[in-house]
């Protein structure tokens, strides 16, 4: 399938904002904050909590007014240089200036996760309903794959300026933020907007207006409502396995939490697999619809958590990775694409703002399931078990929703 200029553009944003998702929320940051607030970075996750409130609160109002022509590519624009330009300030903040590097922090989520809302709904404009599958797979692929060069640039500076030196770490700040800006050149210069509400007075006003309506009348919107539930159930679990596989391994394995290297090892493990499968994943798409290949993927998760529950050896959390690898991109991208073909084009930022809501409020019941169960029992590894019904459900959910999906 040769891509057009439009699709290649918009799918190399996604190389350029991985690079952020892998070495800033995930792994360099975390231990980073640690090193500034010379303690446990735990509080963290009061920052991470403020900063998904916040973009849960402005996508669908945000997105509302960014139906409007013209209006998308400037609100992307500006989250976009928001998280790039405080990512790469982050590495002149003073040392123990701690709140300050939080506070940061939090801009730079709020700049990625709301450029992705724009991002996500530019989909609908820069190809059609059938090639949209393949097109949202080939963007996490590349994404995932691509994120792995300024992650290692990164680690080979932290090991060789010193692991416990906050200069690599600052480097690592400044690749990230230059990668990113690099990757988002493309889709400001050659992606426009195609769906659209044609301007109107008093926007603002009108934008709440819609947005009141379209809560009033999701009745009219059964299958993008029933989707919706099916998605926070399902991809709760996943970013609860994603979020929690070490911990897990380290509780019933025994592992120090010092252990970098394998957790390294799994993120890069995780990242390289993903890479082929979230392709695979397009393709297969197309042969047997998006709705059966997130199936599969869902069921690679429900055996993913029997896996986790009955591993007993070291080498046992590098096969987890692969397994979470296997299905994680697929399962992004053609839940992606299957939503941009259920909601109406002309609200599609409106749409994927509620869309944001139910990404950004995932990983919230599954963690606190998995805690109440290692609490109740005793053991952790039981914990595990308990996020299986969040994959159920959500599959018996969204096996009701038609294979085609239905135009808005």
């Amino acid at each position: 399938m040769k891509l057009t200029k439009t699709e290649k553009s918009w799918i190399m944003y996604d190389c350029g904002n991985s690079a952020y998702s892998l070495a800033i929320t995930t792994a360099l940051f975390p231990v980073y904050f640690g090193m500034m607030k010379r303690g446990s970075s735990m509080d963290l996750g009061y920052f991470n909590t403020l900063a998904s409130i916040i973009v849960a609160i402005l996508s669908p109002i945000l997105g509302t007014i960014a139906d409007y022509k013209d209006v998308k590519k400037r609100f992307f624009t500006f989250f976009a240089l928001l998280g790039i330009c405080v990512t790469g300030l982050m590495a002149v903040i003073p040392d123990g200036q701690w709140f300050v590097l939080a506070i940061a922090y939090v801009l730079t989520s709020i700049g990625f996760a709301g450029a992705n809302v724009f991002y996500d709904s530019f989909l609908v404009d820069v190809t059609n309903d059938e090639r949209m599958d393949r097109i949202s797979s080939q963007g996490f692929a590349y994404g995932y794959i691509a994120s792995v060069i300024p992650f290692v640039l990164t680690l080979l500076a932290v090991f060789v300026l010193g692991m416990d030196k906050q200069i690599g770490y600052q480097l690592g700040f400044i690749i990230t933020a230059l990668w990113w800006g690099l990757f988002t050149l493309p889709l400001i210069k050659n992606v426009s907007q195609v769906h659209f509400i044609e301007p109107e007075k008093n926007p603002v006003q009108k934008s709440f207006k819609r947005l009141f309506l379209t809560f009033k009348n999701i009745q009219h919107y059964k299958v993008v409502v029933s989707f919706l539930i099916a998605y926070f159930l399902y991809i709760d679990g996943v970013d609860t396995i994603i979020k929690m596989a070490v911990p897990y391994a380290q509780s019933t394995l025994g592992l120090s939490s010092s252990d970098t290297f394998m957790l390294l090892g799994i993120l890069l493990i995780i990242n390289i697999i993903a890479f082929p499968f979230a392709l695979l994943y397009g393709i297969l798409a197309k042969r047997f619809t998006a709705k059966k290949m997130i199936v599969v993927a869902i069921l690679t998760y429900i055996g993913t958590t029997i896996f986790a529950y009955l591993m007993t050896e070291l080498w046992h959390v590098f096969i987890l990775g692969g397994l979470i690898g296997s299905a994680q991109g697929g399962i992004q991208a053609l839940s992606r694409s299957y939503y941009a073909k259920i909601i109406p084009k002309n609200k599609s930022n409106e749409f994927f703002g509620f869309y944001n809501i139910f990404g950004k409020f995932a990983a919230i019941v599954g963690p606190f399931i998995m805690a109440f169960t290692t609490t109740i029992t005793g053991n952790a590894r039981y914990s595990i078990l308990s996020i299986v019904p969040l994959f159920v459900i959500g599959l018996a959910v969204f096996l009701r929703l038609p294979s085609e999906p239905e135009k808005l």
